[in-house]
């Protein structure tokens, strides 16, 4: 799994370790990473697609797969920061980059990829509208072709 470095609507934030999240030898366990990610996730639809718009448009995404790279341990003494940007964006589709980092290491790298849910229709419907253009809007100052965007 490959970190593009090209990273439209990037967004990061720091995470806390907690005394819960580490195991006997002191390091952070690796089921946090993913819950890690799902903050991300929801950190991310919290500044791009509000959770109260979604339920608006009765709609709510939906994760397919989460894959995880675990590189080094991170300890309840380092600073963890959390970086999410989209990969890939299509019309029913998204796959989400994400990482978890300190100052001077990559600790875990990951994808998730997912769709967007209709709760009266139960199936998945394409992405609104307001946010495939959020993305097109996001990768034309990064170079990137908006025609590669599917519509």
């Amino acid at each position: 799994m490959e970190q593009s470095q090209i990273r439209p609507m990037y967004l990061e934030k720091p995470l806390k370790v907690n005394a819960y999240d580490i195991d006997v030898m002191g390091i952070v366990s690796n089921i946090v990473y993913i819950r890690w990610f799902e903050d991300l996730r929801f950190y991310f639809l919290d500044h791009y697609w509000p959770y109260e718009e979604m339920m608006e448009k009765k709609q709510s995404p939906i994760l397919a797969k989460t894959e995880a790279n675990y590189h080094h341990p991170i300890t309840i003494f380092d600073k963890p920061i959390g970086k999410i940007w989209v990969s890939e964006f299509s019309r029913v589709r998204w796959t989400m980059c994400l990482e978890i980092s300190t100052a001077d290491k990559i600790h875990c790298t990951g994808l998730q990829t997912g769709y967007v849910f209709s709760l009266e229709k139960k199936r998945p419907v394409p992405f609104p509208r307001d946010l495939l253009q959020q993305y097109k809007e996001a990768v034309e100052p990064l170079g990137m072709n908006k025609e590669q965007v599917e519509e």
